[in-house]
């Protein structure tokens, strides 16, 4: 018969392997640090403590990690970037130049290097020269309206 008190360092291993593996489908560090007190109890399993040992040595461990090591990792990798649109709704809020003067009715602008037809927002008159900020893409034109001051806001 096999002596379970012999292997329990391996068991706390294969504990920490699956929670491990748990961690790979939540990326959310919980489980990470869990295994991190499953290695801690191995290891007082590995030196021959007795299993309530090793069961406080995993829950001390699991509670350190969560509570200094987790907030600092997710810190680290969990930045707080507001998301970037794509297509059109990304050109909402960038700044544009006019090159036609742009009335209600049509005039052009360019965005980022390309060129758009155009058209004012609030029926304002904007010429040329002037800087202008992306209300919305409506078809393929950029309806747009005078800018406080120039400004580019590309993701």
């Amino acid at each position: 018969m096999v002596d379970v008190e012999n292997y329990a360092w391996l068991i706390w291993i294969v504990v920490a392997l699956g929670l491990g593996a748990l961690e790979i489908a939540t990326v959310d560090f919980t489980f990470l640090m869990l295994a991190g007190g499953a290695l801690g109890g191995s290891a007082a399993a590995a030196v021959g403590a007795p299993f309530p040992v090793q069961a406080i040595v995993a829950a001390a461990t699991a509670m350190v990690l969560l509570g200094v090591v987790r907030p600092a990792v997710h810190r680290r990798f969990r930045t707080h970037r507001p998301p970037t649109s794509i297509g059109v709704g990304g050109y909402r809020g960038r700044s544009a130049v006019v090159l036609e003067t742009v009335t209600a009715t049509g005039g052009s602008v360019r965005i980022g290097g390309e060129t758009w037809s155009a058209r004012s927002d609030n029926h304002d008159v904007l010429a040329a020269g002037e800087h202008a900020t992306v209300v919305e893409i409506d078809g393929a034109t950029a309806v747009v309206e005078r800018a406080e001051a120039p400004h580019d806001t590309t993701p």
